[in-house]
């Protein structure tokens, strides 16, 4: 099997389950588990989750094979999270403490946003005084989805946000789903409109938000020019928070949802692509969005993306 993006020849010699596995994957990416042979090619690195037996690259854990030039590396399906600075991600607000939320990215610790890390409203730029503090619940409060960047990493591993720029920040009227981190492609934009209505946020801590879509000349969107590109924005986030969505939207969106999940029930790298593979083809076979995650028809319905 070859991987995309470079000449790797995999080793045919595998377990039973191992077989069974591989037809379910694509060649964009492989899944390996413990003790597969992903290559007996001399010259290759091994990175984490990859020890040598012999001449042989062997997985030690369960993953998804990746390479970064002649560095070999597995990255575990099932792990948490680690956080790399620039990566876009949602999280849930865990608790609103003192100039900070706790934020829960997936990770094994809880993220930090810093009250000074968020815009003020109207985009105001100024010192954070006593009131805004007091205020911070007007913000983001307990439970609430959010999207950020991850600006910083501490000496134990936890994770600091950043929510300055004007696409950041609370999330609503909108679904839900967390799969598997190591699934989600990194993407030069995890901010997605796709070409059936709907947007998504691909969150590299592998929590996704998908909403649908709303156009330029949708509720109140006031002249830049007059009130400033953050009212505007902001404008229309209350509009987006505030609006009813209509009944094919839902379905749209319940669709984009359920092709996302699909995707993680086979192991499948989660970008655009592969989303839009998987609704067209429930599209195609006339699949109502319930029925997309029924075993008799998930191998099928995720064929184009494997």
């Amino acid at each position: 099997m070859t991987r995309a993006g470079g000449a790797m020849n995999f080793s045919t010699r595998h377990s039973g389950a191992g077989e069974l596995a591989r037809e379910a994957l694509s060649t964009a990416h492989v899944v390996v588990t413990p003790g597969e042979v992903i290559t007996t090619e001399p010259g290759f690195l091994r990175g984490h989750g990859v020890h040598m037996r012999g001449e042989e690259l062997v997985a030690s854990v369960a993953g998804i094979v990746e390479r970064v030039n002649k560095l070999v590396s597995v990255r575990p399906l099932n792990a948490r999270y680690t956080g790399e600075v620039g990566d876009v991600i949602v999280g849930r607000v865990r608790e609103v403490g003192t100039r900070r939320w706790t934020v829960d990215i997936n990770a094994r610790q809880d993220a930090v946003l810093m009250l000074s890390s968020v815009n003020l409203s109207g985009g105001v730029q100024r010192r954070r005084t006593t009131e805004d503090q007091m205020n911070m619940r007007a913000y983001y409060e307990e439970h609430d989805l959010i999207s950020a960047d991850v600006h910083s990493m501490f000496a134990d591993g936890a994770v600091s946000l950043h929510a300055r720029s004007l696409k950041f920040g609370k999330l609503e009227n909108g679904a839900f789903i967390a799969v598997p981190h190591a699934l989600i492609k990194r993407l030069k934009q995890h901010f997605v409109a796709l070409p059936c209505g709907v947007d998504v946020i691909l969150g590299c801590n592998g929590f996704v938000w998908i909403s649908e879509a709303l156009s330029r000349a949708e509720g109140r969107y006031d002249d830049e020019a007059k009130t400033g590109l953050a009212d505007a924005v902001e404008a229309r986030k209350e509009y987006a928070a505030a609006r009813v969505v209509s009944a094919e939207g839902r379905l749209r969106m319940a669709r984009v949802r359920n092709a996302v999940a699909a995707l993680a029930a086979v192991y499948t790298v989660v970008s655009p692509q592969t989303i839009m593979d998987v609704y067209g083809a429930s599209v195609e076979m006339r699949l109502e969005p319930k029925d997309m995650l029924n075993p008799d028809y998930l191998l099928d319905l995720t064929a184009t993306a494997r």
